[in-house]
């Protein structure tokens, strides 16, 4: 009976240990988040921004799972001088008045091992909207190239789709696309 209470005692310790909630923070370094919108009906216009930090909590069997991103603004690079500074006047990022885009979960769904939905709200020019974000692929593990294989990292992909109006951004509707596809690929490394 001892043996069996020891036993029991065991998987709960051990099946706690794996359900804890572990914290990772952004690796500015990997993590590329990038835009997509139609121009003037012509091509596909791309985009990037270039400084991110933030958090994520990878709780896969518990309901503490959460995303906290927060993009500086300014960082904007479409690879054209003239067009980011555009993009950084109050025509559309408005980034003197609002300095950041944020994303801040409310709800984390786990699909599979390497899949989740990410309900949230998205902070643009100092409007709040929720969005939710399409996890397409969650790796995590050592880093391949930590010498001491003590680096934990986890990496993710994900997409969404916003209507720029919807956060105050009319300028040059509809020759400049309403509809933005956005991807987030991030990598963050365990505390």
């Amino acid at each position: 009976m001892r043996k069996l209470a020891l036993a029991v005692a065991l998987t709960t310790l051990s099946c706690t240990a794996f359900a804890a909630a572990e914290n990772y923070t952004i690796d500015p370094d990997h993590t590329y988040p990038h835009f997509a919108i139609n121009h003037l009906g012509f091509s596909t216009m791309h985009g990037r921004f270039n400084s991110t930090k933030g958090k994520i909590v990878m709780d896969r069997t518990g309901n503490t799972s959460a995303v906290d991103i927060t993009i500086d603004a300014a960082s904007v690079d479409t690879g054209h001088k003239k067009r980011d500074d555009h993009l950084r006047s109050p025509d559309f990022l408005n980034v003197a008045e609002f300095p950041e885009i944020a994303y801040k979960s409310t709800k984390v769904t786990f699909n599979g091992p390497s899949k989740a939905t990410v309900d949230g709200n998205l902070t643009i020019a100092g409007v709040t909207k929720p969005v939710r974000l399409d996890v397409q692929r969650i790796n995590c593990g050592i880093h391949p190239m930590d010498p001491k294989k003590e680096k934990f990292v986890c990496g993710l992909d994900a997409t969404t789709r916003i209507k720029r109006s919807d956060f105050g951004g009319k300028f040059a509707l509809p020759a400049v696309g309403d509809e933005m596809v956005i991807t987030l690929e991030a990598e963050g490394v365990r505390n």
